[in-house]
């Protein structure tokens, strides 16, 4: 048994770490888990079979879509679809019937007439093998975001997929291998990219602002107590039980993804190494033991063993730049992502809002980000950005990212957000379990790109084509 146990120790790259017994109780799975999270960062990719960076699919004059998922964020997103030119909603699907009933009931007012689907746990098959549809969008549980987008790719579609797109590095490699085949779009609908302080502050990193930008931080910082406990929110208990499968940054791509694309990450750099630091858990697993004394339905969850309350990851740059991203959904602290964009002239934070920019000691007077934001004012947010305000939730970024996303499918367009992002921005969270169960050890991220980072163009913001699709009224 000592034998089997240091041959396990060898082949987890944990010798030399001071393993001692017990050391991996704080972690919410099984050994073999962990080594295969540092086999595959660790792993040589083949050569990129097809670059989809920068990648423009033909042109959709008209993009029919078909939706998996009409829960909270679903009925929300279908609600935003059928106010964009363009857009034909052709199909529906979610488990419970009710659920998609009530999306057709929403769409059928603005002259939409999907088929349903719902009823079966892979009811969304026979949606997705449909070939009267260009784009998928997936707004389900976790565990489904990759099987479904692969399925979708596979027969044909472009693919918009929740976050995080992918939960284990395996799926990550999938999601690129299965795009650069097909070459279909995989973008993960981070929609804190188009959320207006975070566009302002690209702009301005763009227009040479902040000068050489060499270190960043974001968070996801949001007390969701009363959200991951409640019977009736979360579809079957799914995020609460997100939290005890795992111990590490679970949800990092809210505060990650604004950042990588001030940096230029997958486009002139590339995330290097992670080191990841938990807290232990004070809070959740004390909930679910108070609510399952008076409430039966609550006692498979109480004695789990909880993500800790906060998780703090650092990244290293291969430019030898840095990005700390941070996550708590438990603590009782205001909303957060933090946005803190550090250069070599200047810097800026968001959090607490309203968003200040500096270029010396002293935040920046309001007069003064007043005419920053005149002169610096991104064409995306002048062109949508009054429109979206109105529309859907989180102040109009979720109905920005749907309208660019659109656009450039009907004006064949590079999205703004593709594969590699997806799956970079996701891998952070396994890698950060892995660091986490390893006494915070660094452990490399995976390079999606296979090198082709070094020459891939940053994201076009500039609007200079496309931007021509209309809104309709609601």
């Amino acid at each position: 048994m000592e034998s089997n146990r240091r041959e396990f120790i060898k082949k987890a790259g944990l010798s030399g770490f001071g393993l001692a017994a017990g050391m991996l109780s704080s972690y919410a799975g099984t050994p073999e888990e962990l080594t295969r999270i540092k086999e595959q960062a660790e792993r040589t990719p083949g050569p990129q079979r097809f670059n989809m960076s920068g990648y423009a699919a033909p042109k959709l004059d008209t993009v029919r879509v078909g939706i998996v998922g009409l829960g909270n964020r679903g009925y929300g997103a279908v609600d935003r679809l059928i106010r964009i030119e363009g857009v034909v909603v052709k199909a529906l699907c979610d488990l419970r019937p009710e659920k998609a009933q009530e999306a057709q009931k929403l769409v059928a007012k603005a002259g939409h007439h999907p088929e349903l689907y719902s009823g079966h746990p892979e009811a969304w098959k026979k949606l997705c093998e449909r070939d009267d549809l260009d784009l998928i969008y997936i707004l389900t549980p976790w565990a489904l975001h990759t099987p479904i987008a692969v399925f979708s790719m596979e027969h044909g579609k472009h693919v918009c997929v929740e976050v995080p797109a992918a939960k284990t590095l395996e799926q990550c490699w999938q999601l690129v291998d299965t795009s650069e085949k097909t070459r279909k779009h995989c973008m993960m609908t981070e929609n804190c990219c188009y959320d207006f302080s975070e566009q302002l502050t690209l702009s301005m990193a763009r227009a040479g602002f902040f000068g050489e930008i060499v270190h960043c931080e974001g968070a996801y910082i949001h007390n969701l107590q009363d959200l991951m406990f409640d019977k009736n929110h979360f579809y079957q208990m799914w995020e609460l039980e997100e939290a005890y499968k795992r111990v590490g940054n679970l949800y990092p791509t809210h505060g990650l993804g604004p950042l990588c694309q001030v940096m230029n990450i997958n486009r002139g750099d590339r995330m290097d190494y992670l080191v990841s630091v938990s807290t232990n858990d004070f809070i959740l697993g004390d909930r679910a033991k108070t609510l399952a004394a008076s409430d039966p339905f609550y006692q498979p969850y109480a004695g789990k063993h909880y993500n800790g309350t906060m998780n703090t990851s650092t990244i290293r740059t291969a430019n030898g730049k840095s990005i700390v991203v941070q996550f708590d959904v438990a603590s009782p602290r205001p909303y957060s992502r933090v946005q803190l964009v550090t250069g070599t002239k200047g810097a800026a934070l968001k959090y607490p809002e309203p968003a200040r920019y500096t270029n010396g000691h002293e935040w920046f007077s309001p007069e003064e980000y007043k005419a920053l934001e005149e002169k610096y004012m991104p064409p995306l947010l002048r062109k949508i950005g009054a429109a979206a305000k109105g529309i859907g939730d989180h102040g109009g970024m979720d109905f920005i990212m749907d309208w660019r996303t659109i656009d450039c499918l009907r004006n064949g367009l590079p999205l703004d957000q593709n594969v590699y992002d997806a799956a970079l921005w996701s891998s952070v969270a396994p890698l950060s379990v892995w660091s986490v169960a390893n006494r915070s050890n660094s452990i490399s991220v995976p390079d999606f790109t296979r090198g082709a980072w070094k020459k891939n163009e940053p994201v076009d913001i500039s609007l200079s084509r496309g931007g021509n699709t209309g809104v309709k009224e609601a």
